[in-house]
């Protein structure tokens, strides 16, 4: 069976789709208006691992016809650098946040929620994006890097402005990106000057230019706030649509981490990692050339039958006990996400203190979503909480 095409414009185009099911079924790839779409779990480990591709990433603002600001920071920031650079870069952002430090900020992520959850608690129903997923993941990221809590909204704001930019309607939104983005370099710019946490200090304090500087602390606020937003929503929905798990995680609430890995393989925030091809190769049978885009397609990956055959893993679903291949919903290789272990750290704080006040999370509206298109996630979410008896 030949591979098919996905095309990634459509309107309503989701990476869940059933058309993507059945061009898994057909090749390990799909063809897609942008490169080829990798479909199924092993080519997409091994291909992230390639060092005959670069992060794709790199030309996504030229690609999508964004210029200004915002394409002048994601030129020079760490996810569009290669080599010694990006690894001295990477490096830097790994020293300043060791899992220590990341460790020693639980308690002070899971007061955030706690403090969120008062607010919120008896109500009847609870928009949680709005009430509990922005605000968190705002303050969160304040307490990484030292800034006043007060600054949130500003920061969450702009960090979700950002998050436009990974969309394939991003040009609609290039005067906001922009705008979001200089805000950005003025806070970036400000904490590396007056202070800040001890990652702040660290940053402000390594050998590398000021720019690059800036750019590190602005990757951390737009990761912090847009990806761990997101993904506690779409952990959230997922549990309303699947109460069982729920009353699991209830009963046992050592399986947070658990619960965080399989939401992120059922319902991830990042729909897609893209590599380019940096010269011409064979892989499998399939001819790539240099220049040519591959889109690590992470829902498809994570869920191919193939390597989720077996008892107690089926491919489908949402199950917090299930036991999964890895996913790449933190993309994979030189470029693995670095804000992977804090974005696990931060959800599993706030997933704790839900799962401690409510005995059951149901639906009370529809959800509504960003489009599966780019970074997506609720765009409302409301919810009845059910305190424990």
């Amino acid at each position: 069976m030949a591979a098919r095409f996905l095309d990634l414009t459509a309107p309503g185009f989701s990476t869940r789709s059933a058309d993507v099911i059945a061009a898994q079924s057909a090749d390990w790839y799909a063809h897609t208006p942008f490169g080829f779409a990798v479909l199924r779990h092993r080519e997409a480990g091994l291909l992230l691992r390639d060092k005959r591709l670069r992060q794709g990433s790199h030309a996504w603002p030229e690609l999508m016809g964004l210029r200004g600001p915002f394409a002048d920071f994601w030129s020079g920031s760490v996810i569009a650098m290669e080599g010694p650079g990006h690894k001295a870069l990477r490096q830097v952002f790994q020293q300043a946040l060791p899992p220590a430090r990341i460790a020693a900020l639980a308690p002070e992520f899971g007061t955030i929620a706690a403090g969120l959850l008062d607010r919120i608690q008896g109500r009847e129903e609870v928009e949680f994006m709005a009430e509990f997923a922005l605000p968190f993941s705002g303050q969160a990221i304040c307490a990484v890097l030292g800034l006043d809590r007060g600054i949130w909204p500003v920061i969450a704001a702009d960090a979700a402005s950002l998050g436009r930019a990974m969309g394939i309607d991003a040009a609609q939104h290039a005067a906001e990106i922009n705008g979001a983005t200089l805000r950005l370099r003025t806070i970036a710019a400000e904490l590396l000057d007056n202070g800040g946490s001890d990652f702040a200090a660290h940053i402000r304090t390594a050998d590398m230019s000021r720019q690059a500087a800036i750019n590190l602390v602005m990757i951390a606020i737009f990761g912090g706030v847009d990806t761990t937003k997101a993904q506690l929503g779409n952990l959230m929905a997922l549990f309303a649509d699947h109460p069982r798990e729920w009353r699991k995680l209830c009963r046992d609430p050592r399986r947070v981490p658990d619960a965080i890995e399989d939401g992120i393989r059922a319902f991830p925030t990042t729909t897609w990692a893209t590599r380019e091809a940096i010269a011409d190769f064979t892989f499998g049978d399939l001819a790539i050339r240099r220049g040519a885009r591959l889109h690590i397609l992470t829902h498809a990956t994570a869920r191919d039958p193939a390597r989720n055959a077996g008892a107690n893993c089926g491919a489908t679903g949402f199950d917090i006990t299930a036991q999964r291949p890895a996913h790449f919903g933190f993309g994979g290789g030189a470029h693995h996400c670095l804000g992977a272990a804090i974005a696990r750290a931060d959800m599993a704080a706030a997933l704790r203190e839900i799962c401690a006040r409510f005995a059951e999370v149901r639906p009370a509206r529809p959800a509504t979503f960003l489009p599966d298109s780019g970074n997506t996630g609720p765009e409302s979410l409301y919810l009845r909480l059910m305190l424990r008896g």
